[in-house]
């Protein structure tokens, strides 16, 4: 008896932890959205302020405008692409629900059959799975089907609008690294230079978090990270000064 009821036990717990990082993926999706977003503000406003800096060093006004710009309509368009990406996610979701609770209600002893030979396919033997399958069912069929099946809660979808104010609000906070240091320090204090470092350390940050949250290798995360940041800044910084020099 304590044979058959291990197994049982294991596929139980398999399962559990399955709903487990179901759930931690959800809830680590503002989270994603807030370091993708936080990288693009710091990129793409030290790409603007360094470019129209390289061009007019001394025209802060300009430096300025450039700058709020970039700020006010790189948040908007983050938190418009998060909203519509994390919507059609969304969107999916619930049509595999929908899927699934049609096709059980069509032929509940054929997507029963499928519910077994999914955990048969995880290395159950057909009693064992079987038993799995009947137990997880009287609990949620809907619930047991769709997270074998396809590894999603159907009880907990993924928020577009937790994703949207999160990219937003973390690009707002990542451009003004760039844009309130060029700003304050003098140009005569080598602001572009001092920019440039300040925004190597922000994006090593973003780099090491976003590898910390991917379970990837830091150091490589980082190098990626920085070495696109130091291109962008390097390309624009050098557009402005051409076009500083010839207009």
């Amino acid at each position: 008896m304590s044979t058959a009821v291990e197994p049982v036990k294991d596929a139980a717990a398999k399962d559990k932890e399955k709903d487990k990082k179901s759930s931690t993926s959800s809830r680590l999706n503002w989270l994603r959205a807030a370091v993708l977003g936080a990288n693009d503000g710091i990129v793409s406003t030290a790409g603007v302020v360094v470019g129209v800096a390289a061009a007019a060093p001394t025209n802060t006004a300009a430096i300025a405008t450039a700058g709020i710009a970039a700020v006010v309509a790189g948040a908007l368009s983050m938190a418009a692409g998060e909203y519509v990406s994390v919507s059609t996610q969304r969107d999916t979701e619930k049509a595999v629900v929908a899927k699934e609770r049609r096709l059980i209600a069509e032929d509940p002893d054929a997507e029963f059959e499928g519910l077994v030979e999914c955990y048969m396919d995880k290395g159950l033997s057909r009693e064992t799975a079987t038993q799995v399958a009947h137990e997880y069912s009287a609990i949620d069929p809907i619930v047991a089907h769709v997270a074998a099946h396809y590894g999603l809660n159907a009880e907990e979808f993924t928020s577009p609008w937790a994703a949207a104010f999160s990219s937003a609000v973390s690009f707002t906070l990542g451009a003004l690294i760039p844009l309130l240091t060029i700003l304050l320090v003098p140009p005569q204090y080598f602001a572009i230079q001092v920019t440039f470092c300040l925004v190597m350390v922000a994006l090593a940050i973003v780099g090491y978090v976003s590898a910390v949250l991917g379970e990837a290798p830091r150091l490589r995360a980082v190098i990626r990270v920085m070495a696109g940041g130091a291109f962008a800044m390097i390309i624009t910084g050098a557009v402005g000064h051409l076009l500083g020099v010839t207009v």
